[in-house]
């Protein structure tokens, strides 16, 4: 049965990339009819822990239908699933180590250590731990404990050799033992580090699939020398690509497209999010890009995840945000645009029109925030583009013009059925058809060559309005 984990620190809002990972360990379990999903709360860096940031893990994961089986708000056989709440468990793994002689107790200082770094920078070398506490005595450690010296626990690296693991999408790996650092097992304010806590819970919770960024592949020989020394079996590894922009570039909080709930404020839908970022590094067998979260749970497969960097699209998450509003319920997509309107202090008291509005540009939307975009050209002063009006100069559409602005003052009851009619008088009475007959009535009266349903946008327009565009035209 496979069990995988979502473990995510609470330091903020969930990355792009922290969220294509929950999906994917979320796939993955549901590939297996008995497979679970567990969310582990891992909170051990106290100093860059966020307040509320465990509220926004439990939300987005809400938002993006990932339901998980066990958890720290919904319980489960393997709990506690926040790491502070099982401190105690940790120290005494690492404990057996030191009894092994697979780690040792290091009581070097900071200031040491900065020193070793600045002399490793300075020879344009990576840092890597001199071991200098691996030969104390058992006397000496018992000295520096008893005299209260603040202590880590260090795994102990193999001198020699090399120590290899495979990767479901990489394949297998090697790193020489000379390469891997004596890495801290257990901080001095008691603590784990994220790596040692991380073999440990994996272990206890009985995680079969571990998945995670490429970044962590030169540091996963740690955990195998862990699981090796502690004697536990070790998980499948799936390291998943980068997910860069165009050129390479990270994601940029700064320039909103890096978090999950910048793009769930600027008005795009969770399960659109969902449907794109799967397909960042995954791709489908077939050519059907527009998945729901269950179809995705019977396609997904750990084979199809690529290696190269996927490259985030904003106009491909455009595309597909736009299929799945084009489906939206009527009333639901209205509902939807309400409070992008009030942020852009647009009366929306008369909610026939206004649902009349949102619907005319809902098939024309790449997110909701749009929305206030498309009020203020709709109701801005006339202006003809400059392609509409080397149009109108180009054919010769005075007549079209002058034959649709008397069908539409002649209408006693403003609506779209019959301006429709009166657009259609038209070209009965003028003989015109097609493109010259449709761009000269939309140019005449919205300023644009292209646009919604013509009839439908008239109708939320005044009349008077209408005809004073039509005359300035």
């Amino acid at each position: 049965m496979r069990r995988t984990r979502f473990a995510p620190s609470p330091t903020g809002f969930i990355h792009v990339g922290n969220l294509r990972t929950a999906i994917y360990t979320y796939l993955i379990a549901r590939g297996d009819k008995n497979g679970k999903f567990i969310l582990r709360i891992e909170d051990t860096d106290r100093e860059r822990f966020v307040e509320g940031a465990v509220e926004v893990i439990y939300e987005t994961l809400k938002q993006c239908n990932l339901t998980y089986d066990e958890g720290p708000d919904v319980g489960g056989d393997y709990g506690p699933y926040i790491q502070s709440e099982r401190k105690n468990s940790y120290k005494k793994y690492a404990l057996e180590l030191v009894e092994k002689e697979e780690a040792y107790y290091c009581f070097c200082t900071l200031e040491r250590l900065q020193n070793l770094r600045e002399e490793a920078q300075n020879k344009k070398e990576n840092f890597i731990y001199d071991g200098c506490c691996k030969s104390l005595s058992k006397a000496e450690i018992a000295n520096k404990i008893n005299s209260g010296i603040p202590y880590v626990i260090r795994q102990k690296t193999p001198e020699d050799n090399v120590t290899t693991f495979k990767c479901e999408v990489y394949g297998q790996i090697s790193i020489n033992n000379s390469e891997i650092e004596d890495q801290i097992l257990i901080k001095s304010d008691g603590y784990p580090t994220y790596n040692f806590a991380n073999v440990i819970d994996d272990n206890l919770m009985k995680i079969t699939h571990v998945v995670r960024g490429n970044e962590y592949l030169t540091s996963t020989p740690k955990y195998t020398l862990l699981y090796k020394a502690l004697g536990f079996v070790e998980p499948t590894y799936v390291h998943l690509p980068h997910v860069v922009k165009e050129g390479g570039k990270k994601l940029s909080k700064r320039e909103g497209d890096a978090y999950f709930s910048d793009f769930v404020k600027k008005g795009y839908l969770p399960t659109a999010i969902v449907n794109y970022v799967a397909l960042l590094g995954w791709s489908p067998e077939g050519k059907k890009e527009i998945l729901s979260l269950s179809e995705l749970e019977k396609q997904f497969s750990i084979k199809r995840i690529n290696k190269s960097p996927a490259v985030f699209d904003i106009q491909k998450l455009n595309w597909v945000n736009s299929q799945y509003l084009k489906k939206m319920d009527d009333i639901e997509f209205s509902k939807l645009c309400l409070p992008y309107l009030i942020e852009g202090g647009i009366d929306i008291n008369n909610q026939e029109w206004t649902n009349k509005f949102c619907l005319l540009f809902k098939d024309r939307l790449s997110s909701i925030s749009e929305i206030t975009k498309y009020y203020q050209q709709f109701l801005a002063e006339f202006i003809l583009e400059e392609e509409a009006a080397a149009f109108l100069k180009e054919n010769d559409c005075g007549e079209v013009i002058k034959v649709f602005k008397g069908k539409l003052s002649a209408i006693e009851t403003w609506n779209s059925e019959n301006i429709k009619t009166a657009l259609n008088e038209t070209g009965i009475e003028t003989k015109v058809k097609g493109k010259l007959l449709f761009m000269p009535m939309r140019i005449a009266t919205t300023g644009m060559l292209h646009g919604p349903d013509l009839p439908r946008s008239l109708e939320l327009i005044d009349k008077d309005e209408v005809l004073r565009r039509i005359e300035k035209c």
